[in-house]
């Protein structure tokens, strides 16, 4: 999926940056382990690290479009799934390429359209492009932001990169978390364009940042609207389907072997479905390889709750069987979650203290056991947030609570009141923070004219998911993945299908009064009846007591003094949670009061590694 990163300076020659360029990208190997290369000119210095997916051999970057620097450059991570149609479209039109990449098809596109050209892009993506006829730089995202971008501004430019880690790799950037960004990260909350790090910005999903000697200006070149949906219900189950055939059948396309991750629920067992027949009507024989993680004696020690009905492990096992596919458990137990190795990774991955616990560090494993046999794979993930899967927006309360919704079982499983039990969050103002956001959020909801109570409510609630929740689990999905040179790509993100259901009413959504109505109408038959009808899982967590004890002891070690930890939370207010029983933290979801255990130990290593000034 590679990494990118740059500088512009207006008021400097960068001809001989290539050095500092090179420090920014070789913070991000693991993005792109198969090559890397710099791009120079007077005003901008582009770098590239890459992972090779497509055109294994053709699709070099930085790629620019004159060998004599008269034209645009480009700096590209992501794939577009519609590249050969564009590229056929871009070919009629005059232009020809040396290539066969995608990467070729975007540039092109860039020198045909201009600004406007993502517009025609389908796909998950982030690049730079460098235009040297108006000395402009162009930053784009994708339309559900699945793929990261930052920047930092600078008295006479910017500088960029994939992840925060590569910007702060540039001597003229400090890594510095004032109040605002410590509430960005224990608000539970994920601002679009919010980077933590002072001066630090992300590029908005669906956005054009443009960069010139005059200053900034966006273009945002997708939105959700909201739309009359006019079919019936069996005419939306079949368009359902139809989209994902589709979508699942583009996201096919590599030059690499690609497999899915399977949990057993819904979601990825319906592209794991999916992606079986479409390789069959492409005559591929070869088994898809599905992987799932589990955790040693999960099924003997575990115990139903209000998120984990059952085991995940017997329910994968039953779609391989149906679909076909070559079925790997990936078992861990609690040395292999707790590896200090492990969890300095997943902390490197995300350059913050944002992770939720044990699903990380196994998320983590699970991608590395993966990327030992295959360079793709396709997940699950957004299908919850579009089709309402999750418990919150079935639970009355939920529901009717003036915030965002998941902030309900949060505070029920124990991580919000854990929060206030330390003194943080009225320390950092949380309620008024959140207030806000959630405020900001409901203004940009897309609603439709005469639309009102329930209906109005869960449109609110869909957007809410698809523009915050979501973007959390996708910065996740990549940051970890990414972190051991994994491509995971994301069906049910494609702008489509979004668009399509997210103005498909509620009472069609929830038809049958369960949760993914929809989602379960349109893969009936395709999938077995037990998979279909069994009740939403999260993400697995181990129920092993030991875990916890050996957190404990964690947070126990950090309590020294000088701990970084100790400048937000004091000693006191940390044992007085530690003084809760042992299993009173439980798992109740992935913002339990054990998660916040997690975060401490993790904000502690994390402001050490970083060399991070708080300013608080």
């Amino acid at each position: 999926m590679c990494g990118l990163a740059g500088w512009v300076s207006y008021g400097r020659d960068l001809s001989g940056a290539g050095e500092v360029a090179s420090a920014m990208t070789g913070t991000m190997v693991c993005r792109g382990p198969d090559a890397g290369g710099l791009w120079t000119s007077k005003h901008a210095v582009l770098g590239h690290r890459r992972l090779a997916v497509i055109d294994l051999e053709g699709g070099r970057q930085p790629m620019a479009a004159a060998a004599d620097g008269s034209l645009p450059a480009i700096t590209y991570t992501g794939e577009v799934y519609n590249f050969q149609e564009l590229r056929e479209e871009l070919a009629a039109l005059g232009h020809e390429f040396r290539t066969s990449s995608d990467t070729e098809v975007v540039l092109r596109a860039y020198l045909e359209w201009g600004a406007s050209f993502a517009e025609h892009l389908n796909g998950i993506y982030a690049f730079a492009i460098w235009d040297p006829r108006t000395e402009e730089l162009l930053l784009v995202r994708d339309r559900m932001g699945v793929k990261p971008l930052y920047y930092h501004t600078t008295e006479d430019g910017v500088i960029f990169g994939s992840e925060p880690k590569a910007i702060l790799a540039h001597d003229e950037v400090e890594a510095v978390v004032d109040a605002e960004g410590l509430r960005e990260i224990f608000s539970i909350v994920k601002t679009p364009g919010h980077a933590v790090f002072k001066g630090m910005r992300e590029v908005l999903p669906a956005t054009v940042a443009r960069f010139s000697r005059s200053g900034v200006s966006t273009l945002t070149y997708w939105k959700l609207e909201a739309r009359e949906h006019t079919d019936d219900l069996e005419t939306t189950v079949t368009r359902v389907r139809a989209l994902l055939e589709d979508i699942v059948d583009r996201q096919l396309v590599a030059d690499v072997t690609v497999g899915t991750l399977l949990s057993g629920g819904l979601d990825s067992s319906a592209v794991t479905a999916l992606a079986a027949a479409a390789r069959a009507r492409r005559g591929i024989t070869e088994p898809i390889r599905a992987f799932s993680v589990d955790f040693v004696g999960h099924e003997q020690r575990f115990e139903s709750n209000v998120q984990w009905e059952d085991p995940d492990t017997p329910f994968a096992i039953e779609v391989a069987e149906r679909v076909g596919a070559e079925h790997i458990v990936v078992e861990l137990d609690n040395d292999d979650i707790l590896d200090p190795e492990v969890r300095g990774a997943v902390l490197r991955a995300q350059d913050l203290p944002v992770s939720t616990g044990d699903m990380e560090y196994s998320l983590f494993l699970l991608c590395r056991a993966l990327k030992e046999r295959m360079t793709v794979a396709l997940s699950g993930e957004a299908a919850d947030e579009l089709f309402g899967g999750y418990t919150w927006f079935h639970d009355k309360e939920a529901v009717a609570l003036d915030s965002f919704p998941w902030h309900h079982p949060f505070e029920k499983a124990g991580g919000i009141g854990a929060l206030r039990d330390i003194g943080l969050w009225d320390r950092l103002d949380l309620t008024n923070y959140v207030k806000r956001r959630y405020a900001e959020a409901l203004e940009e909801v897309p609603r439709l004219s005469g639309e009102s109570g329930h209906e109005a409510r869960m449109r609110e609630l869909t957007y809410l998911n698809i523009t915050r929740w979501e973007n959390f689990l996708l910065d996740r999905k990549d940051r970890v993945s990414m972190a051991v040179s994994l491509e995971v790509r994301v069906p049910f993100t494609d702008h489509r299908l979004v668009e399509y259901v997210y103005n498909t009413p509620w009472a069609m959504k929830n038809f049958d009064g369960r949760e993914k109505s929809l989602l379960r109408a349109a893969m009936r038959g395709v999938l077995p009846d037990s998979v279909l009808d069994r009740k939403k899982n999260p993400y697995p967590s181990t129920q092993d007591a030991r875990y916890e004890l050996a957190l404990r002891r964690k947070v126990e070690e950090i309590l020294t003094d000088g701990a970084p930890v100790l400048r937000i939370v004091s000693e006191e207010d940390v044992r007085r949670l530690l003084d809760r029983p042992t299993g009173s933290f439980g798992v109740g979801g992935p913002w339990s009061a054990r998660a916040v255990l997690e975060r401490l130990v993790e904000f502690n290593t994390w402001v050490s590694e970083y060399d991070v000034r708080v300013e608080f």
